[in-house]
């Protein structure tokens, strides 16, 4: 079921539009992820969608868990109360323990004591930020700090989370624990939209992406869908070569191929032209008869169909 639809939507600053008829529904349960180049609009369409931005064309609709739709703009709908939002700078109060900071922002979305301190209790056991408590958010790790981050946005149980770059400035290990954590925040049943420069994490746990290109959409749906048309454009064609190794490497000289790489027991050829290269392979194959181990075609990765949509003329 469709949880959040953007329908048309327009928005401008002073006289520049940043962006233009942007359409996308998101279902429950999705893992959303929004990419596109510095100043294409990830960060303008994120504060539209959770209400901190007005804007001026389209709808922004909501569904309700009675099923019900209602338009962002609709009298007396507040959708703060629905959404939890992490922005790109950290929101906490650097003076504030973390489970301060939980009760404030608790207290700003009007729960009740006894449900804020059952709800900041769990977030803190969830996010592993129980042992740090009554630690000032501003002594905790960059890690801790984006976990605190996270769970300040989830105090009031939201059916969506909408996190603009969530592991920026992260060193590996820490961009890991974090990607696990909203992987976990979403089998809890919550929605995620995620805006991030970082493909590599895009790719790596969301099931939808839409590329936005200087504020119009581009390109979105699932990730299986986006590849299509790029399946056979810069392949990397690897052939596992048993006995036939040697044979085989002397073979691959010929074929059109940008890059051969020489594994020992398999070869990867790396081509932009894959139908001419599998073509003069397998027909190789077949008329000296041999057996080869495996022939696999890796699937072109997110960045190669970003760099191909957002490319300047």
């Amino acid at each position: 079921m469709e949880l959040l639809g953007v329908n048309g939507l327009s928005k401008r600053f002073s006289h520049k539009k940043i962006l233009d008829n942007v359409n996308l529904s998101i279902d429950e349960g999705d893992i959303y992820g929004v990419i596109g180049r510095s100043g294409s609009g990830k960060s303008t369409l994120l504060n539209v969608i959770v209400g901190f931005l007005d804007f001026e064309g389209g709808r922004v609709e909501y569904t309700t868990s009675t099923g019900k739709k209602r338009d962002l703009k609709d009298h007396g709908f507040n959708i703060r109360k629905k959404v939890g939002f992490t922005p790109q700078g950290l929101s906490f109060y650097p003076k504030l323990s973390v489970m301060e900071n939980l009760m404030h922002f608790g207290q700003m979305y009007g729960l009740k004591k006894s449900v804020l301190k059952e709800n900041a209790m769990n977030l803190l056991k969830f996010t592993d930020l129980y042992a740090y408590r009554n630690y000032l958010a501003e002594e905790l790790s960059g890690g801790m700090q984006k976990r605190l981050d996270i769970a300040c946005s989830l105090i009031h149980k939201p059916k969506l989370l909408v996190l603009d770059e969530p592991v920026m400035n992260l060193d590996p290990h820490l961009k890991r624990e974090i990607l696990y954590l909203i992987k976990e925040v979403n089998k809890q049943g919550i929605t995620v939209v995620m805006a991030s420069h970082d493909l590599e994490s895009i790719e790596a746990i969301c099931n939808k992406v839409a590329i936005l290109h200087k504020g119009q959409l581009q390109e979105n749906g699932s990730l299986d869908s986006l590849r299509g048309p790029y399946l056979h454009k810069d392949s990397v064609i690897t052939v596992k070569t048993g006995k036939n190794h040697e044979q085989m490497l002397g073979f691959v000289q010929n074929l059109p191929v940008s890059k051969i790489i020489d594994r020992r027991n398999h070869i990867l050829l790396e081509t932009s032209n894959f139908n001419k290269t599998a073509e003069m392979l397998l027909s190789y194959i077949d008329q000296n008869d041999l057996s080869l181990n495996t022939l696999d075609v890796s699937q072109p990765k997110l960045k190669t169909i970003f760099e191909a949509v957002t490319q300047e003329e």
